[in-house]
């Protein structure tokens, strides 16, 4: 394991929030920390499938385009999209122009839509794969997990794209399902904190 990066306030974090400016903030105050909300879940797990070779740098600087351009990822709304939504979105140069990540998203926002209609909601569905976290290995020694692959071969079963365990074990990381701070990290604690006085949706 690398050496954790010192932070303007002294503390250790991550090594990986060192890597750019705007890293720090969604380091500190996203990355790790448990989401229960349908839209929030939907939109990171259409950027990680953005993100598929590429950084996830380049993804967060284009953050805000891709909540223009998918309507706030409400997938209601998205689900609806069509055609010409798609040359639009190819001609969006705010976003990563990749028509099959696009379609991926319209596709996926359908799925969703089922996924509600017969759980309750995404997030409660989402949430019965959290991983025992004693069942895990050190932080950010791992890029899938059990619980990351189960999860991705239930959502390609359901008709997903892009959504593959390398991809979903990112998702898992950033909405809370694992808090892969490492041991030092000043945040790790925090993350802690925040799950444990969190309702898990799962049923």
């Amino acid at each position: 394991m690398s050496a954790p990066f010192t932070g303007p306030d002294g503390k250790p974090r991550c090594r990986w929030c060192g890597a750019a400016p705007e890293f720090l903030h969604y380091h500190d105050t996203e990355w790790g920390f448990p989401v229960a909300d349908d839209r929030r879940l939907f939109e990171k797990l259409s950027l990680e499938g953005f993100q598929s070779g590429l950084s996830w740098r380049t993804i967060l600087a284009k953050r805000e385009n891709f909540r223009a351009a998918f309507q706030g990822f409400d997938f209601d709304k998205v689900a609806r999209f069509g055609a010409r939504d798609v040359e639009r979105l190819l001609k969006d140069a705010g976003i990563v122009r990749h028509r099959g990540k696009i379609e991926a998203v319209i596709n996926n926002a359908k799925r969703v839509q089922e996924l509600v209609r017969r759980e309750g909601s995404f997030a409660a569905y989402v949430w019965r794969f959290e991983p025992d976290p004693k069942s895990l290995g050190k932080p950010q020694s791992a890029s899938t997990s059990a619980e990351s692959i189960a999860l991705s071969k239930n959502l390609l079963k359901q008709g997903w794209k892009f959504v593959g365990p390398t991809t979903v074990y990112a998702f898992m990381q950033a909405m809370g399902l694992v808090n892969d701070h490492v041991e030092d990290c000043v945040i790790r604690a925090k993350a802690a904190r925040a799950r444990k006085s969190f309702a898990s949706p799962a049923r």
